[in-house]
Parts: structure tokens; C-alpha cells; sequence
């Protein structure tokens, strides 16, 4: 299914007027659309939509609001903080947070009906913050089933299972869920997925048989849920089940090596934009930035981006792709040369006599990356050495956000 791309989507910058010099254009069209897309390929599951960390960078707020309105279930966070912000910020919906440490605030959870994340010791502090407020805890059993991070342990579960059975008989929590966390989803070859997937069926087994009866079981993250026809069985979706969190998916990327956000009918929802800040020409041998690891073959016209690592970009990053859209001549991509500076970046143009006034190079629009002709997210994570998830959530508050919605002429 192709992606439903606006026309002049390439271009919404350049129809701005007075644009930031630096931003982060987020499309929150492309965000409800990827969300509807993903409902088409999870059917009856629900959607857990994940906006931890800032959305991935996206902004939580105008995400979370988004993705609620075009169909989203509920919100998925790692930190309970994360969900009071939203909900200080009007935020409705249910809302999932499964990562806490000892001064994590279990009161105000319940108090704002958080659904609490517990994998051990965090189920008895969600119990005590009940009984302090008076509000049942609304609890997903987490079981590790082979990532070997957070979640209870195979052999501990049944101990879990049984403490939540005397609690919920006490009046002090619901098990409303069981979740696990896929560890090679986006390798869908190796078997270790089918493991964990029996491991979770074991786990439910028990908790039923235990009396709890929690409504959704779920484990697939967005590289699952992309596989997920590899997993169907007679019975249903095994992978799938009840909801799938999906985070990545949400943002128009893929997860997978080895496919596009267009293969699987995803819109990239952010464009890193800024704009040339010098042109001028220099001679063949000349050194570019710190430790002059970069020489220039010939006579050329070197450009300079005005962003780097405070911005977010990986200073380690060698070669990454950005395209400049000069007034007077044909936008192209070029190679980021040099080392990557705090504040700012150089490209080599590739030819001198590139500085002339007419030709539009100073000041022109520059896209780190985006959609259709310019380059991926996934070309700097290349560059990096790291995944895509890295690039966009490292994006700096230095970056403007820039929120696009259909109602944009």
C-alpha cells in the first residue's frame, strides 16, 4: 500500500513564512495515517501507541493527541513521569508506564488511573500506594521471556501470579494485563521469537488458572507487528494477541534492514531542516574541521550547515547525506565532509564558482533528512553506526518543532 503523501509535502518549508533557522518539521497527518495503517495490519488487536521519550523525539503532547484522535487504544510510556506530564497537560486516555525506579511516584499514578508495569518488587509498591490512596492500581504482569531485561523471571512467575491473586482478593490491584518485550523481532529468521512467544503462552496459562483474568495480553513492538503473518496459527495471531506497542511504526519508519517505510505503507513523520549559513571556494588541499581529516581533492565550493551534535546529530557520524535546495540551481544531496562540530557541519559542493550570489547556495533550504527525494533517517543512522530509533529521539530541544497538520495551504 502506498504511503498517502499531500502534494507539495517535499516542499512545506519553503512555503513557510519566517521559518526557525534550525527545526524539526514533525507531519502529524503522516502520524494519524501510519496509525490507521497500522490498524489495517493488526485487525482486531488494539493499539498501544508509544510515546515515551518525547514521542521519539516527535513531541509527546501533539503526538499523544494525534494518535488518540485517529484511533489509538491507549498511550504507552516507559516512565510514570511521562504520563503525568501528559495528563498535566489535558491529555485523556488510558496511559501505560512500566518503568520505575525507588522514588518513582505511585500515588500520583493511581490518582491520574495510570496503568502500572510491574515485574517484581514494583508490584508490592503499587499495592502500598493503593492502600495509601485508596484507588485499586491498575497492573500488566511484565515476564521476561528471553530478553533478559526488565520482567519477571520464568521461574519466579508463579510466586508473582499468586502475591497478585492475594492482592487483587484484598482489594489493592486488577490485573488488567500480561506483557513481555520481543528481543530479535526485527530479525524475523531466528527462533527465538516462537520461544518467547511459548514462554508468554505458559505465563498466561498459569495466571489464568491462578484466577486472574487479565484483558490484554500483549508483546509485539513495531517489528513484530510488521512480521506478525509469520506467527498466525490456527487460533489466531500469536504475536499480535490482544494489542500491539508500537512505537517506531508510528513515526513512518521501519525497523526492519531490509525495508522501507513505503514497503509496509508508512509515512517518515519528521523533517530535520535548516539553511546554509556560508558558501565560499577554496583551493585543492584544503583541510575541513577539527583534525583536517578531510582534504579537498580539487578546487571547490565548500558549504556550511549550521547544526551538529548539541543539535542531536552523532558527532561520529562520517558521510551522512544532506540535500540543499539552492534558489538558482538543481537541489541535490551531498556527503557531509570533515569531523561534525557542536554547532555546525560542512559539505563539499563538488565544483568551485558555487558562491556566485545567483545561483542561490547562501541561505538556501538544507533537509538532513525526511521523505520522498530527501534523504532517509536511516542514511544517517548508517553514517552513525546506531538505528534510526537513535536519530530521531536524539533530535535536541535546539531544534525547533514545527508541528504540520492538513490545515498547512
Amino acid at each position: 500500500m502506498a504511503p498517502e503523501e499531500p502534494e507539495n509535502y517535499r516542499h512545506e518549508f519553503l512555503l513557510d513564512q519566517a521559518p526557525p533557522e534550525r527545526a524539526a518539521l514533525v507531519d502529524l497527518d503522516a502520524i494519524a495515517s501510519n496509525v490507521r495503517r497500522i490498524q489495517e495490519l493488526i485487525g482486531d488487536a488494539g493499539l498501544i501507541a508509544v510515546v515515551k521519550a518525547d514521542a521519539y523525539g516527535h513531541g509527546a503532547e501533539p503526538v499523544a493527541r494525534t494518535v488518540l484522535e485517529a484511533g489509538a487504544q491507549a498511550l504507552g510510556l516507559a516512565h510514570i513521569r511521562e504520563a503525568l506530564e501528559l495528563r498535566a497537560a489535558g491529555v485523556d486516555g488510558r496511559m501505560l508506564a512500566w518503568l520505575h525506579t525507588g522514588t518513582t511516584d505511585f500515588d500520583a499514578a493511581l490518582e491520574a488511573d495510570i496503568e502500572i508495569g510491574v515485574s517484581g518488587w514494583d508490584l508490592e509498591a503499587a499495592a502500598e500506594a493503593a492502600a495509601r490512596t485508596g484507588i485499586p492500581a491498575k497492573v500488566h504482569l511484565k515476564i521476561d521471556t528471553g530478553l533478559g531485561r526488565n520482567g519477571c523471571t520464568v521461574a519466579q512467575w508463579p510466586t508473582m501470579v499468586g502475591r497478585a491473586v492475594e492482592l487483587e482478593a484484598q482489594g489493592l490491584i486488577r490485573v488488567v494485563g500480561i506483557f513481555s518485550h520481543l528481543a530479535v523481532a526485527d530479525e524475523p529468521e531466528r527462533p527465538q521469537t516462537l520461544e518467547q512467544l511459548d514462554h508468554l503462552d505458559a505465563a498466561e496459562r498459569i495466571a489464568r488458572d491462578a484466577g486472574l483474568r487479565p484483558e490484554t495480553v500483549h508483546i509485539a513492538n513495531t517489528p513484530g507487528m510488521l512480521t506478525a503473518s509469520r506467527y498466525a496459527d490456527s487460533h489466531g495471531n500469536r504475536i499480535t494477541r490482544d494489542a500491539v506497542r508500537v512505537g517506531l511504526g508510528l513515526y513512518g519508519l521501519s525497523p526492519l534492514e531490509d525495508t522501507t517505510p513505503e514497503d509496509w505503507g508508512l509515512r517518515p513523520a519528521m523533517t530535520v531542516q535548516t539553511f546554509v549559513s556560508s558558501v565560499k571556494e577554496v583551493p585543492a588541499g584544503q583541510g575541513v574541521s577539527y583534525g583536517l581529516r578531510y582534504r579537498t581533492e580539487r578546487a571547490t565550493t565548500l558549504a556550511l550547515v549550521p547544526v551538529g551534535y548539541a543539535d542531536g546529530v552523532p558527532r561520529v557520524a562520517t558521510g551522512g547525506p544532506v540535500r540543499i535546495y539552492p534558489t538558482g540551481d538543481a537541489s541535490a544531496t551531498y556527503a557531509e565532509v570533515g569531523r561534525i562540530a557542536m554547532d555546525q557541519m560542512v559539505v563539499d559542493l563538488g565544483r568551485p564558482g558555487l558562491s556566485d550570489p545567483e545561483l542561490g547556495y547562501l541561505h538556501a533550504p538544507v533537509v538532513l533528512f525526511g521523505s520522498g527525494e530527501n534523504p532517509s533517517v536511516n542514511e544517517w543512522a548508517h553514517a552513525a553506526g546506531t538505528i534510526n530509533y537513535e536519530i530521531v529521539t536524539r533530535m535536541s530541544p535546539r531544534l525547533d518543532r514545527v508541528y504540520l497538520k492538513e490545515s498547512r495551504s
